[in-house]
């Protein structure tokens, strides 16, 4: 869960700097570290110790900050994408190479848990091992960035979200309260996510569990990390043996008679003239309209409930569409390997 952050498609070089910073002389850092003594009991010396001597995270802050980041060399040519087929470039990144294979050996491998989790949840296995997939690529990739470092640099310097990663940083020094870590340890993603299924520090308290019961809600362990994507979706409205989405027929190539995204709901009797490819999606509740821009054509989908609670952890219609169709890939794989 990338705190509702796109993907890119533009290439940035993210450099992990080791330029040391005294953020303790910035104001707005003395209030901060004022509020987290007076309103969670912090020691004031253990912050001033922290904020002491923190790595600046230029790759990260060029993120959010287009003046840091890297400006290509002269003469590079610089690629430029094409009006249409948006969706075709999301989907190779997110759904090719073997992310589907692996997917298949994930929840192979950690079917014991998933039991336990669906019994427990009642949310299918292949969609939370998707979130891990396209979060993490299955634990391969929780990042490299200093957690404690990064957030510090997007919480106080320039930058069009320091507000929200303000609230980050304090969630993740309570976060190394209650569970007892020190915030220099972790490692995350340039935007302060950790763990298997990325989650911000702010969903930690909510959502996280300690399923494998040793005391620690970690979503860097693996039974954690399931069960903690698991809660979040149940939380924000899932429903087991529910459809997520189907692929509708319209007429035309360009689909632009309705508002579509996740936000716009809409009867079914009022969308005459589209209707699912497939005639056994059976779902009575309120859909949205997903549209899919290919080069040549729009692909347009029904999403029901289940679909926009996925965009609770990505408040993106792409992306919850590629967790959709990579938990169907997985599924059918897992049937065609191990049933």
């Amino acid at each position: 869960m990338r705190n509702s952050i796109k993907i890119i498609l533009v290439i940035i070089l993210l450099v992990i700097t080791t330029e040391a910073k005294d953020y303790t002389k910035q104001k707005n850092v003395q209030i901060f570290i004022n509020k987290m003594v007076k309103q969670h009991h912090f020691k004031r010396a253990y912050l001033t110790k922290l904020f002491k001597s923190v790595k600046f995270q230029r790759g990260a802050l060029g993120m959010f900050n287009p003046a840091y980041r890297k400006k290509p060399k002269k003469g590079t040519k610089i690629k430029h994408y094409p009006k249409h087929g948006s969706w075709d470039r999301y989907e190779k990144i997110l759904l090719g190479g073997t992310r589907v294979a692996k997917g298949v050996e994930y929840m192979h491998n950690n079917r014991k848990i998933f039991q336990k989790v669906y019994k427990k949840y009642g949310v299918e296995p292949e969609y939370i091992t998707a979130i891990i997939g396209v979060e993490s690529y299955y634990g391969y990739n929780r990042g490299k960035f200093p957690v404690f470092d990064v957030l510090t640099t997007l919480a106080f310097e320039k930058n069009r979200r320091a507000k929200y990663f303000r609230y980050e940083l304090k969630h993740f020094l309570l976060l190394s309260k209650r569970e007892k870590f020190n915030p220099k340890d972790v490692k995350g993603s340039y935007a302060g996510a950790i763990g298997l299924g990325q989650f911000m520090p702010s969903a930690y308290k909510p959502f996280a569990v300690d399923f494998n019961r040793d005391g620690k809600r970690s979503m860097q362990t693996t039974a954690d990390a399931i069960a903690g994507i698991a809660n979040y979706f149940k939380k924000n409205g899932w429903k087991k043996h529910k459809p997520v989405a189907v692929r509708v027929s319209y007429q035309g190539n360009r689909f632009n008679t309705k508002k579509t995204g996740y936000i716009h709901k809409y009867s079914r009797v009022h969308l005459k003239g589209i209707v699912p490819k497939s005639g056994k999606w059976i779902y009575n509740g309120k859909v949205r309209l997903i549209k899919l821009d290919r080069y040549k054509y729009d692909e347009l989908w029904y999403g029901a409930k289940n679909f926009f609670v996925i965009t609770r952890y990505n408040h993106s219609s792409y992306y919850a569409m590629a967790i959709h169709q990579l938990a169907q890939k997985i599924k059918a794989g897992y049937k065609k390997k191990y049933h």
